[in-house]
């Protein structure tokens, strides 16, 4: 829970791979987490707005204030945007859940950044619902972070 905490308490973020569909995941997890008081930015290659929020079209792009990085990338992607990220000074990265595969994940432990993987950043960030229960269950299976 220490990598965790530490990545919840940045105070900026961003997600890279925001959708515009408002039926993908990446799109309601980025509204879902403003809503809930998050300061996060999005990150698509397209640019532009999405939910009124000016979006980057790359990490590069990034504002020096943004300190944590959530993954919503295609997994073929998420090394080459992890990468960009390390080189552009972020070094808390979360990747959520189908956006990395096991060699993203081996070649980001050798980094020296605080990787979090196999975790939902909505268990963690103000959860309800769902994601309340979910936690819930994997606390009492072992399954949260030490």
């Amino acid at each position: 829970m220490k990598d965790v905490n530490r990545f919840l308490s940045l105070g900026t973020y961003a997600i890279t791979g925001v959708s515009r569909d408002p039926k993908k995941f990446g799109h309601v997890m980025f509204l879902d987490l403003r809503k809930k008081g998050m300061d996060v930015v999005p990150v698509n290659p397209a640019g532009g707005i999405i939910d009124g929020i000016s979006c980057y079209r790359s990490v590069s792009e990034l504002p020096s204030g943004v300190r944590g990085l959530i993954f919503m990338t295609p997994k073929e992607q998420t090394l080459s945007v992890a990468r960009e990220a390390i080189s552009h000074g972020i070094k808390d990265l979360w990747i959520q859940q189908g956006a990395e595969t096991k060699e993203t994940i081996a070649e980001l432990e050798k980094e020296d950044v605080n990787l979090i993987h196999h975790q939902c950043i909505m268990m963690f960030w103000k959860p309800n619902g769902v994601h309340s229960f979910h936690r819930f269950l994997k606390k009492i299976f072992g399954g949260l972070p030490a």
